[in-house]
């Protein structure tokens, strides 16, 4: 939901949105940042999963 608001509010700035200068380039940045980290999380969370069901004899899921 916060990067759905960013993003339209950078879209009522228009190209003035993508100047440092104004707060709205500062809070799209940091919800970039955000959908990035969260991303990789999950991908670590993933890894984590496998190497525990391989580790207990289980079958590897292939997706999810």
């Amino acid at each position: 939901m916060h990067c759905e608001t960013v993003d339209e509010c950078l879209q009522l700035f228009g190209g003035w949105g993508y100047m440092w200068e104004y707060p709205i380039a500062r809070a799209y940045a940091d919800a970039r940042v955000v959908k990035i980290a969260g991303g990789s999380i999950e991908i670590m969370k993933t890894i984590i999963a496998r190497q525990m069901f391989a580790e207990r004899g289980h079958s590897v899921p292939k997706n999810g």
